[in-house]
């Protein structure tokens, strides 16, 4: 009987005796780069082909539960508690945006290594300047009312009553409150601004809120108020007059006697 043939190479003098030994090919395109913090995370198995799955596919690919079931042996329920734990642990980031007329959409971030400073894009790079010029001084920023600035703070303060996860420190709230009074100018009640940040929060932070509740704040800014907004009706106000025969105070729209003196009076009620 002849022995299988195998085309590995013959190990080197200085490979190990047991345990895996790498025969490596150089790749050039069609391929992957994983973080070893993701490759070798114990745990499901399903959560870590998941998120190797994900970061293969281009910008674009719908990783909806029914598009990942369409992939995978696995059921709704596996599939979908992989999604829970990569976004719990920072690898998958759900964000609620306002899209084309306004509708409000969600978009899903694929991070290859939570945490880390994402390298800058072509379409994100600076375009080089020919000749430098001086940087034009900013424009100083108006001052916002101090009743607008309080009810900013406030708004800010009163978060954790919706979900204690987001207690801010007095310096985020600080920072936070300008972007507020922002949408409060552009006649955002607060409980609008109160339910876009507080509304379909995740279920695990993996970083400080403030970064996320800047984000809603810059992504889900309304419109700027074109027109005043509208007054509610209110009935005219009747002016007073002084009675002619009592002189006391009472309203209608010219001179003449009160109530009672019309009353008791004869003459006084066949001249009104």
């Amino acid at each position: 009987m002849t022995s299988a043939q195998s085309n590995a190479p013959s190990p080197a003098p200085s490979c190990p005796f047991s345990g895996v030994i790498h025969i490596r090919t150089r790749q050039t395109s069609h391929f992957t780069v994983l973080a070893n913090r993701l490759a070798q995370r114990a745990g499901s198995a399903v959560t870590v082909g998941v998120a190797a799955y994900i970061l293969s596919l281009p910008d674009g690919a719908p990783i909806t539960i029914a598009a990942l079931c369409a992939h995978f042996a696995e059921g709704k329920k596996a599939l979908a508690e992989a999604l829970r734990e990569l976004e719990d642990e920072g690898w998958l980031e759900r964000r609620i945006e306002r899209g084309p007329r306004g509708r409000i959409i969600t978009r899903t971030f694929a991070y290859d290594l939570p945490g880390a400073e994402p390298e800058p894009t072509a379409a994100s790079a600076p375009t080089p300047v020919p000749t430098p010029e001086p940087a034009a001084e900013p424009e100083p920023v108006p001052a916002a009312p101090p009743e607008r600035a309080t009810e900013a703070t406030d708004l800010l303060s009163r978060l954790p009553h919706r979900d204690r996860r987001l207690l801010l420190s007095e310096r985020e709230i600080t920072a936070l409150a300008p972007a507020v009074t922002e949408w409060l100018d552009r006649g955002a009640p607060p409980q609008e601004i109160t339910a876009a940040l507080t509304d379909g929060l995740p279920a695990r932070f993996t970083r400080r809120p403030a970064r996320l509740l800047a984000h809603r704040l810059a992504a889900l800014r309304p419109p700027a108020r074109t027109v005043p907004p509208p007054q509610p009706d209110r009935s005219p106000v009747i002016p007073l007059q002084n009675c002619d025969g009592c002189d006391r105070a009472f309203r209608a729209d010219g001179p003449g006697h009160c109530r009672d003196c019309r009353s008791a009076s004869p003459e006084v009620r066949c001249a009104a």
